[in-house]
């Protein structure tokens, strides 16, 4: 890549987590875009929108240099013609991966279609035409509460949560058996932010603003124990990707291995690396550039629950049960939880000042959302190694009021005589 003109770009997938504040920052509204042509590609219409994205992205679709494709990339053939630039434009330098299933109701036989075969179609195709640097973005789909440790490096085991943990795992291992990919894994925290209503921040928030509402403490099932929850605003998604991508152009996958190379462990069925296409052996060696992503608030269950809880004016408490018990009624109440979240949520957005008829966040916490989170990782690598430096290193009430404010403004979040 010449110093004479700016690397162009593929992004795929994530339409409905993280790739819109990507595209954000590369053809920023205001301002000289990062890239000289930036192609999003995803499953997703945006015209009209099959899903939420917000009231800023369509404006970015708009400019000269942004192109959208909907495609369907469990086609092969689909893959490769992403791949071809548009006429007069050299091939592209970078991909950006957000690819991958994030419903946690979804079968193994949809996490091995849509989120390892999809990643690992797009990694070949992307180690065939050379692209300089290849990011996948892994969510935070991980248990750490084995360890005693406060905080986790890259180079130490830690466990997948359940079949979409373990296939968002497996989708790694498969993209670094790749040879000659320039790959690197930006693995992140629980993700907020403007426009980000997937995660359990974003529904937190929300369920927050009920309890606020209704003048109620909002209570956890969860003992106050330490529970690290970390999280990662989605602007630093963002910033840190397009920092991993400058960073592994010039080195490619031998030296950046050498540098920041970690090895990524098998966690999964034995039988099943006969039956899926593309899964290395057991025994593989697979070594991958790795860095964690989260902010610098250290943020754990509590901390989170005051926050937001704060923020609405209300409280953050716990139930007086022992943790069987509450497993149980996980299991038989899901729907009694969620009784007062929703009937609340629905109640604010129907008094609010305009109405709210259509709004892509709800109160509604499914059995993962209710359930016991332990995700703590370390961020001194990329700040170390990549030179990255965070936009937003914590959650606080003005991270908060930044999201809600969006929301207000788009017609998202109801507008309140005491809120207003």
């Amino acid at each position: 890549m010449s110093v004479s003109r700016k690397p162009s770009a593929i992004i795929f997938g994530g339409l409905n987590t993280c790739s819109r504040a990507l595209a954000a920052l590369l053809v920023p509204l205001d301002g000289e875009s990062l890239v000289s042509h930036l192609r999003i590609v995803d499953k997703f219409s945006v015209d009209p929108a099959t899903t939420y994205i917000g009231a800023e992205f369509p404006k970015i679709l708009g400019k000269p240099e942004v192109e959208y494709k909907q495609a369907n990339l469990t086609v092969p053939v689909t893959v490769a013609t992403c791949f071809d630039p548009p006429e007069g434009h050299e091939s592209y330098d970078f991909v950006f991966d957000f690819t991958g299933e994030v419903r946690h109701d979804r079968t193994e036989v949809i996490q091995i279609n849509t989120t390892c075969n999809v990643a690992r179609l797009i990694g070949l195709e992307a180690a065939k035409r050379k692209v300089k640097a290849y990011i996948r973005v892994q969510q935070p789909f991980y248990d750490t509460s084995s360890s005693s440790k406060a905080n986790h490096t890259e180079k130490e085991d830690i466990k997948p949560v359940d079949t979409l943990g373990t296939w968002w795992h497996e989708t790694l291992r498969m993209l670094a058996a790749i040879e000659d990919l320039n790959l690197v894994i930006l693995r992140i925290g629980f993700v907020y932010g403007p426009y980000t209503n997937y995660g359990i921040v974003a529904s937190g928030i929300t369920v927050a603003s009920v309890y606020g509402y209704l003048k109620k403490p909002m209570k956890s099932m969860w003992s106050p124990g330490k529970n690290p929850n970390n999280t990662v605003h989605v602007e630093d998604v963002a910033g840190a990707a397009w920092a991993c991508a400058q960073w592994m152009a010039p080195l490619g996958r031998t030296a950046a291995n050498s540098t920041a190379g970690e090895e990524i462990l098998f966690h999964n069925d034995k039988k099943k690396v006969k039956e899926v296409e593309g899964m290395p052996p057991h025994d593989a060696k697979l070594i991958v550039p790795l860095f964690n992503l989260v902010d610098d608030s250290n943020s754990t269950l509590v901390s989170i629950g005051q926050v937001v809880t704060s923020y609405f004016g209300t409280t953050f408490e716990f139930f007086n049960f022992v943790e069987n018990t509450v497993l149980k009624l996980m299991d038989d109440h899901v729907e009694e939880i969620n009784e007062h979240h929703v009937s609340g949520w629905t109640e604010m957005i129907t008094t609010s000042n305009p109405p709210i008829p259509n709004t892509p966040l709800s109160a509604y916490m499914d059995k993962f959302a209710l359930s016991k989170h332990v995700v703590a990782f370390n961020n001194t690598k990329i700040k170390e190694v990549i030179g990255y430096k965070l936009k937003r290193s914590h959650f606080d009430h003005e991270a908060i009021k930044e999201v809600v404010d969006k929301w207000k403004a788009e017609g998202s979040w109801p507008i309140l005589p005491d809120t207003a």
